[in-house]
């Protein structure tokens, strides 16, 4: 089985995902150092217990995530669940990449490109082929729903192909045109998708002030899981490197309703 140095898989990993460029919530690619070289990934949405105790119990030498750990204004002590994952990880010589932003963004890989894939979205593109966006650092996607009429229509996609009844929030029958979409926690980019013109925004999650501001301005709304709109990009990068690497990667979807 081939093997990758994990400083190596670092660099390569953060200049595919131009990590440098993002001003984020969390440091982006190495967060933990384990061992020196990686012949078998585990990759899954967040570095949960739940996940890393399966990278153990699989022989893996890291985990490449898209929610990993030290987010801005949390509490830094390593106490409780902080320190449970953290004794899983040091115990066990294990890398934990971790990249959030960067991989929303990602052209290809990323959460935004895969849940177009995912949900039969047509991005727009710019004259150099580069998805049409708007919103803070271009995070939010621009496109329409090919074969789609309206947003009740949306909606029952959505649910279909994402396993998830999605919190709609308009009148179904309510015409659609351009749509847009940003995976996660985006539901505050919805003011920019209704200033870009969309009739209708995907997005995770959903706040009491959303609903207001969807139903005053007219535009669709459909909040279809934070979790459920960000499995596909990390799978996708997991692909990747193995891919460039030839070693072992495994996604591991971890349920989680929210």
């Amino acid at each position: 089985m081939s093997k990758v140095d994990s400083r190596v898989l670092a660099s390569w990993l953060d200049d595919t995902l131009q990590a440098a460029r993002f001003k984020d919530y969390c440091p982006n690619g190495m967060q933990v150092e384990g061992r020196s070289e990686i012949g078998h990934i585990i990759t899954g949405v967040t570095a949960s217990e739940a996940l890393l105790r399966i990278a153990v119990e699989r022989g893996a030498d890291a985990v490449l995530v898209h929610h990993g750990w030290l987010w801005r204004n949390e509490d830094r002590r390593v106490i409780g669940t902080r320190r449970t994952r953290m004794a899983l990880t040091l115990k066990n010589d294990l890398n934990l990449y971790a990249y959030h932003l960067p991989l929303d963004a990602h052209p290809t890989l990323g959460n935004n490109a895969q849940l177009a894939r995912v949900l039969g979205l047509a991005p727009a593109r710019r004259d150099d082929g580069s998805p049409l966006t708007c919103g803070q650092d271009n995070l939010v996607w621009l496109g329409e729903a090919a074969g789609l009429q309206t947003l009740g229509q949306l909606g029952e996609r959505v649910a279909q192909r994402l396993g998830r009844q999605p919190l709609v929030v308009g009148d179904p029958d309510q015409p659609l045109a351009q749509v847009a979409w940003c995976t996660g926690g985006a539901q505050g980019m919805l003011a920019d998708a209704v200033d870009a013109g969309a009739s209708a925004y995907i997005t995770g999650e959903v706040s009491e002030s959303t609903v207001h501001l969807a139903r005053e301005t007219g535009v669709g709304f459909i909040a279809a899981g934070h979790h459920a709109t960000e499995r596909y990009g990390v799978e996708a990068l997991g692909q990747a490197v193995a891919e460039q690497f030839g070693v072992k990667v495994e996604f591991v979807d971890i349920d989680n309703p929210a």
